[in-house]
């Protein structure tokens, strides 16, 4: 299963299992999913990772 780096509307950064449209509501380029560090619904947006 792909991992994908999000990081939600109060800045916590972690790792989804998968960033699909089926298991999330879409708003705009983010969806809703439940962030494991404030257990609250959030809209998250993919981590962009800079390489060098």
């Amino acid at each position: 299963m792909e991992r994908t780096v999000v990081r939600c509307a109060d800045g916590h950064v972690f790792t989804a299992a998968s960033f699909p449209m089926q298991q999330a509501e879409r708003l705009g380029p983010g969806r809703l999913l439940r962030c494991p560090r404030c257990a609250r619904l959030r809209s998250v947006v993919p981590v962009t990772l800079l390489k060098r």
